[in-house]
């Protein structure tokens, strides 16, 4: 139940509460960050964390219970049921009933979830959609240009984010940062019953057919990708022997790198349309929860080296791969806080001619903006993060001791 006080306030600002008697609201919870014009807040739901924070004219629990946890709610966002934590919502995002979000989590504008949906450390690029009963953890894509052209998972998808050797240096890369966050790629479509072993990599326009377990990367363009059931085996299991270390180690810098370059476009570009798109916030936000991502990547790649290492891996060649892991560390401090040498002139070319595109407007609404950028603007905004992404990339595998990566 919520006290009396509180509900005062809250219906003072504007938040439907049809029973607020069962309704919770953690003491820590910030009511000021509850800046809720036309919100409704459905009976059974509990709202948790001294960071949520909730914007005008959200649905939250329509369909059934929802638990919010220091999560962050863009305007116009509704979370149908389930729980969510330490995520970011953005504008129009969509969530199922049945929904379970943990920490790590980024729906930008317009994406959604059907129900039944479990992410974690999970980004969707705007408008991406997933169906029903999917288990989508460890996953970053984007494609597409609106809500009637965009990438999408079918129902009962799995991504295999945990291997044999019980490691999680499996993050799949759908799409990336430097093309998708100029709303203007081709779809990728992942085909329902299926699944995909992590860490993978597929390209824009790319179509897996339903049923397929995607076991390898496919970097071309406009290809249909289907299989059936695999040939059935039964051949002799090592625990302990790791396969493919090169291609593993080069998927996850490749990931991260993709994420230190997202977190640029966050703190240079989205900054840009404050407040007009979305409160301050929620910009805060975003770039703390993509930290959490960045630290979790971090974390998992060198859990996996250590692993390989003491199982007396000859790709080390007998050295100790994370041995300059501050290294690196500090290197993914550096690109996310300061621009390369390298990529500064690009950089400041690309920002240059957002400022003109946003002096010449009358609205500062972020999608319409960047969908409608002239060609030659995307293309150097791309380059930019491109640059930056490869200069991290090239950098830290150099830092990964007795490794040679492709």
């Amino acid at each position: 139940m919520i006290p009396e006080a509180k509900l005062v306030y809250l219906r003072d600002k504007g938040v439907n509460i049809p029973d607020p008697y069962s309704v919770e609201i953690g003491d820590e919870v910030q009511l000021d960050r509850i800046s809720c014009k036309g919100t409704t807040i459905y009976g059974g739901c509990r709202i948790y964390g001294s960071r949520t924070f909730i914007s005008d004219h959200c649905i939250i629990g329509k369909e059934g219970p929802v638990t919010i946890e220091d999560c962050y709610l863009a305007p116009e966002v509704k979370i149908q049921g389930g729980y969510v934590k330490s995520s970011v919502f953005l504008n129009k995002v969509v969530v199922g009933y049945g929904a379970h979000i943990r920490e790590g989590s980024i729906l930008e504008e317009e994406s959604s979830v059907a129900h039944t949906v479990g992410l974690k450390q999970t980004i969707l690029f705007p408008f991406v959609t997933l169906g029903s009963l999917i288990n989508f953890c460890d996953c970053f894509m984007a494609g597409g240009t609106s809500r009637q052209d965009h990438s999408e998972v079918g129902s009962s998808y799995i991504h295999f984010n945990y291997t044999p050797n019980q490691d999680k240096a499996t993050a799949s890369l759908l799409g990336d940062v430097p093309a998708g966050v100029m709303i203007n790629s081709k779809p990728i479509f992942l085909g329902g019953q299926g699944g995909m072993v992590g860490p993978c990599r597929i390209n824009y326009g790319n179509v897996i057919a339903a049923g397929t377990i995607q076991r390898k990367d496919e970097l071309d363009q406009g290809r249909l990708i289907f299989g059936g059931a695999p040939r059935p085996g039964n051949i002799k299991h090592t625990p302990g022997v790791f396969q493919n270390i090169p291609r593993v180690t080069g998927h996850n810098l490749l990931y991260i790198a993709n994420l230190v370059a997202l977190m640029n476009w966050y703190s240079h570009v989205r900054i840009r349309f404050v407040p007009d798109s979305f409160p301050a916030e929620i910009v805060d936000g975003l770039k703390k929860t993509l930290l959490l991502n960045i630290r979790e990547r971090l974390k998992r790649l060198k859990e996996f080296l250590e692993k390989a290492s003491r199982a007396g891996n000859s790709a080390f060649g007998g050295a100790n791969p994370t041995e300059k892991w501050d290294q690196i560390e500090s290197l993914c401090l550096f690109f996310m806080d300061s621009s390369p040498a390298s990529t500064e002139h690009i950089r400041r070319s690309f920002l240059n001619r957002i400022d003109d595109v946003l002096k010449q407007s009358d609205s500062k609404e972020y999608i319409s903006i960047i969908k409608n950028l002239e060609p030659e603007t995307s293309v150097v905004g791309t380059a930019w993060l491109s640059a930056l992404t490869s200069d991290f990339y090239t950098q830290s595998a150099q830092l990964i001791s007795g490794i040679k990566l492709n």
